[in-house]
């Protein structure tokens, strides 16, 4: 498979997408920033279309589709919808520890439902206090016979209340640091955990964000994700392979503003002409286009690296996120400068997908912290 060419397949995923997310998901898109409600028509026309099993494994009830099916999936459902966007991304990034790590037993019992849409699962890493610093996470799991208590809570959790099963890191040994984490597939119905309370967001309203409450939860020993103590390793390289996939979900949000602000400039006119043939708002898209299609270049590049299993994606996968968010801060900005005064209303879409673009930058790691990870991979290549 060529590096700068999508084969065939994909060609053919993105263009099924493309049709969904136009027919099927737009329509919903100003209900769900509007009201802030999940956009359950959007998600079941998504479950039904088939596609949701595009990006699961065969063995595990999927399509096999890799981390460039992914990103094409979750770019082009963003590209008219960052809220409907997050429930293509989260339920893959909630179960990926359990696909790489859990045992046989559990990942048959867990992945297969997600991967027809029958359920949707969650990834709960962070905590008030263990943000970029997840080694400080206080959230426990002691051992109790044939099965673990959990105590804690989890915070910014993307699909809080709407998942059917959450991947939880808890400390098992709280002395070792990050070697004393360990990860545990909690469902929704387990006695002892509920949810919180749920954020009032700037973007990405359609999608819940909330806090996980786990006071004397009860999960079987055998919900253990992999062996104890390996949790921060399994979050790290699940985020390792997610990052580029908030770059691609980024990308979909600054396309779908370049597509609306070159629509707008068409139709618009001022001083007896349309405003596209100002030469000021030409430069503007041309420099927005080039923009975006580096960053999906990057992007690409990332998730074909994820895909062919390299020893460590961690540099380039934090340089796509990193880049692709602040690309899609800056042509989503500039799509409501295009429209003037109509980029500033609801009427338009591009100032939804402005506030949607922010958080981008911000969760999966901070763009901050992408560039501390993309500075010392840099440094130990030059020392080694």
């Amino acid at each position: 498979m060529g590096l700068f060419a999508l084969p065939d397949e994909l060609e053919a995923l993105r263009a099924a997408a493309r049709r969904l997310a136009e027919t099927e998901i737009a329509s919903h898109a100003v209900d769900a920033d509007r009201d802030a409600t999940f956009p359950w028509a959007s998600f079941e026309a998504y479950r039904d279309s088939g596609l949701v099993r595009a990006i699961y494994p065969e063995h595990l009830g999927g399509d096999g589709g890799g981390a460039l099916a992914y990103a094409v999936l979750v770019e082009e459902v963003a590209r008219v919808c960052g809220s409907s966007s997050l429930f293509v991304l989260i339920s893959r990034l909630g179960v990926t520890p359990i696909v790489e790590h859990a045992s046989d037993a559990l990942a048959g019992a867990v992945v297969p439902r997600v991967a027809v849409g029958e359920w949707q699962a969650s990834y709960c890493l962070s905590e008030p206090e263990a943000g970029s610093d997840v080694a400080s996470m206080t959230t426990r799991a002691i051992r109790d016979g044939d099965h673990y208590v959990l105590d804690g809570r989890k915070s910014w959790i993307t699909n809080a209340g709407i998942s059917d099963v959450y991947t939880v890191f808890a400390k098992t040994d709280p002395a070792a640091g990050s070697r004393g984490i360990s990860a545990f597939v909690v469902p929704r119905d387990t006695p002892g955990f509920t949810i919180g309370k749920l954020e009032h967001k700037m973007g990405m309203r359609g999608s819940p964000t909330g806090e996980l409450v786990l006071e004397g939860a009860v999960v079987p020993a055998d919900h253990l994700i992999g062996a104890e103590g390996q949790g921060f390793a399994y979050a790290m390289g699940a985020l390792d392979t997610s990052r580029p996939i908030v770059g691609a979900q980024a990308v979909g949000l600054a396309q779908g503003a370049l597509d609306a602000a070159a629509r707008y400039v068409t139709q618009r006119r001022q001083f007896g002409r349309a405003i596209a043939e100002f030469q000021g708002l030409q430069f503007m898209l041309a420099d927005m286009a080039t923009q975006v299609e580096a960053a999906r270049t990057l992007v690409y590049r990332a998730c074909s690296m994820v895909d062919a299993g390299g020893p460590t994606v961690s540099k380039v996968s934090a340089m796509a996120k990193l880049f692709a968010s602040d690309t899609a801060m800056r042509v989503t900005t500039d799509a409501v400068q295009v429209l003037g005064g109509a980029g500033y209303t609801t009427e338009f879409p591009v100032e939804r997908m402005m506030r949607d673009a922010k958080v981008t930058q911000i969760y999966e790691g901070t763009n901050q912290i992408q560039r501390v990870v993309v500075g010392r991979r840099l440094l130990d290549e030059v020392t080694t």
